[in-house]
């Protein structure tokens, strides 16, 4: 799955995330340009070892955001549903990172948007590895 995205809202998102945890095919994922907001949700999610990224790309993540108005009550259940919205994906986040992060460390990368080049990612554990050159399989290295 080729990823370029500013990310988008979160329902749309997790549709695609849940599609992609169902099916039983690996799914590769590779940032190409950027993959922002729920867009890094779903470079995280692609199968173990098969989530990847172009040298220049970004990758943001971030606490979700929303706006609502209206009465004191329905901007109360608007922000309790926004807080429950952010757990779920702190906890998607910290199943698929390749490197440990307690919750208090995810909440605080994630507490403003967190700009990462691919290395940054890397480090970070959202990717596996950086694409600087596509491997030739045998038929092409053949022809």
């Amino acid at each position: 799955m080729y990823i370029n995205s500013p990310g988008g809202y979160v329902t749309s998102g997790m549709s695609i995330y849940d599609t992609m945890q169902y099916i039983r095919c690996p799914i590769t994922t590779i940032c190409m340009g950027q993959a922002m907001s729920m867009g890094s949700i779903l470079l995280a999610g692609g199968s173990p070892g098969q989530r990847y990224s172009l040298p220049h790309s970004s990758i943001m993540i971030h606490q979700p955001s929303g706006g609502y108005s209206g009465q004191a009550v329905d901007m109360e259940i608007h922000v309790k549903e926004i807080l429950r919205t952010r757990k779920k994906l702190n906890h998607i986040y910290q199943k698929h990172l390749t490197k440990p992060h307690t919750m208090d460390e995810l909440l605080k990368h994630m507490d403003r948007d967190n700009f990462m080049d691919a290395e940054e990612a890397l480090e970070f554990g959202l990717i596996d590895k950086i694409l600087t050159r596509r491997e030739m399989d045998d038929k092409t290295k053949s022809d």
